[in-house]
């Protein structure tokens, strides 16, 4: 399969061992990977802050750059949450049935990465190997708006010297929520601190997730607090093939 990778905002300015990481994991199961150069912000930030019409150009380039592929896949349930939900309605409530009639045939077949290993091509056993002890946060777009469902652990179960153990409350979000994060930080900070209780609990060495948003604020908070357990990309797991431990 031809598939485009949507790299997303956070991946490509913060993140690029994620970006990295699936493109290796996706060639590795025998697929072209294609990076369209001119991809922009999916225009979520914009969207969700109330800035529609302003985020009609981002999604006219978005559909303009991954129209011509079969499959286009993002590393962040996050933004294809926005690009299923959000773009056609934006395009809509600005007038531009046609873009939005366009943006609806995109969306179809844009996935997340655990979607589209589990779900569109069939594979849970990626040959991965990653001698760690893990547990793993489901984020709230891959969770509730774009229900992956058990997708990303039945690809974790899979990873040869693996450790996965349960996170406690693990639906609960994890107070980062983009914006929500700076306009209501004493309730965010609060919901971390349950969050990051919940995954020193486990014992666990590395913390993972679909999102690097959501792992960009778990990670600062136990950063902050010394406590050895780091964060990881769900990507960067399945593209490893480690054979002793880090």
């Amino acid at each position: 399969m031809r598939v485009a990778l949507f790299v997303t905002c956070l991946a490509d300015t913060l993140f690029p061992s994620v970006g990295q990481a699936t493109v290796r994991l996706l060639e590795r199961l025998g697929h072209e990977v294609v990076f369209p150069s001119e991809q922009t912000c999916c225009g979520q930030m914009h969207i969700n802050t109330g800035y529609q019409r302003e985020a009609v150009p981002l999604v006219r380039r978005f559909v303009e750059q991954f129209e011509p592929y079969d499959a286009v896949v993002a590393p962040s349930g996050s933004c294809v949450g926005s690009v299923r939900h959000q773009h056609a309605m934006v395009a809509r409530r600005a007038g531009e049935e046609a873009l939005a009639l366009r943006a609806e045939s995109v969306a179809a077949r844009t996935y997340e990465l655990s979607q589209l290993l589990v779900d569109v091509l069939g594979v849970e056993d990626v040959g991965a190997h990653f001698p760690h002890r893990v547990t793993y946060h489901p984020t709230c777009h891959s969770l509730r708006l774009l229900r992956v469902g058990d997708a990303p652990l039945r690809l974790l179960q899979q990873v040869r010297g693996i450790e996965l153990v349960e996170l406690p409350d693990a639906d609960q979000c994890c107070g980062f929520g983009g914006t929500f994060a700076v306009k209501n930080a004493d309730t965010s900070t609060a919901m971390l601190a349950d969050k990051m209780r919940h995954v020193l609990s486990t014992g666990a060495e590395v913390c993972s997730a679909g999102d690097s948003s959501c792992l960009m604020h778990i990670g600062g908070g136990l950063s902050r607090l010394r406590s050895g357990t780091r964060t990881l990309h769900l990507a960067e797991i399945l593209a490893s093939t480690e054979k002793e431990p880090a």
